[in-house]
């Protein structure tokens, strides 16, 4: 790995360009205020692209607090400079969830977006192969088949990481190939030790998120014996407000039977 780093180095990789007033429209349609950790990982990030080494940059920060829209920012900057973003994550729910927020964000600038999963058709990931490779598609978001052979980019520079720890072995090789000439942006709120260790001693970059969002509530948590009357009240308590609940049970063979005692509750 330490080979790898030093060889990125030494590549001679793509400077974005600077920002456009496009970009601070782009920043402006952010409905909510951003945190000052939040302003601070955008700027960082942005000067590592703006150089012409390629960047390897890890954003730590916890769940909720903000990494997304850092990393939209940083994919419209590649957008504007003309170049295509890889959006890599581990689920295909993730996928999915990333595509709308996207979408949502990128429609009104003419950013072409679109989502490489399970659920796509077989003609559908033609159409998406193809886009790819002609480049009419900017912003492609996929589970690990990203990695496949067949996704061909016509100009790819810049390679999103969603929650890097959740890849095997096997995929992180395909990820390390495809980094020693893009830009990359690793995002995580529990990065694995050794990526966390590269970070410390400067190998790779980093920048953290440590402040939450504007009236974000910590999160609350309980441990007791079991007891219905408790499950009852946090339940309604939970419905009162319009919230959702949802109840974990670790057996599938007797699942039906625990639905049956939380409706009697």
């Amino acid at each position: 790995l330490v080979e790898l780093y030093a060889k990125r180095e030494i590549t001679e990789g793509f400077a974005f360009l600077p920002d456009q007033p496009w970009q601070v429209e782009f920043e402006d349609a952010f409905p909510y205020e951003e945190t000052e950790d939040q302003l601070q990982a955008t700027r960082e990030i942005k000067e590592s692209m703006e150089r012409p080494t390629p960047m390897d940059r890890l954003l730590a920060g916890d769940v909720g607090f903000g990494k997304t829209e850092v990393a939209m920012r940083a994919i419209f900057k590649a957008v504007i400079s003309g170049k295509q973003v890889a959006v890599l994550v581990p689920t295909t729910v993730l996928a999915q969830q990333h595509y709308q927020t996207f979408l949502n964000r990128f429609n009104p600038f003419g950013v072409k977006v679109d989502v490489l999963n399970r659920f796509r058709s077989t003609a559908e990931k033609r159409e998406i192969l193809k886009g790819v490779e002609n480049g009419s598609i900017d912003v492609l978001i996929g589970t690990h088949s990203l990695l496949n052979k067949k996704v061909k980019f016509k100009d790819l520079g810049f390679l999103v990481v969603d929650e890097e720890q959740r890849f095997g072995v096997e995929h992180k090789e395909h990820i390390k190939a495809m980094r020693s000439h893009v830009d990359v942006l690793t995002m995580s709120a529990t990065p694995i030790p050794r990526t966390l260790e590269m970070s410390m001693a400067g190998i790779r970059e980093m920048s953290t998120i440590l402040t939450p969002p504007e009236d974000r509530h910590p999160i609350l948590t309980y441990v007791g014996a079991q007891e219905d009357k408790q499950i009852a009240a946090a339940i309604r308590r939970e419905l009162l407000r319009d919230g959702r609940v949802f109840f974990v049970h670790n057996k599938v063979s007797d699942i039906e039977k625990k639905g049956r005692e939380l409706r009697d509750l």
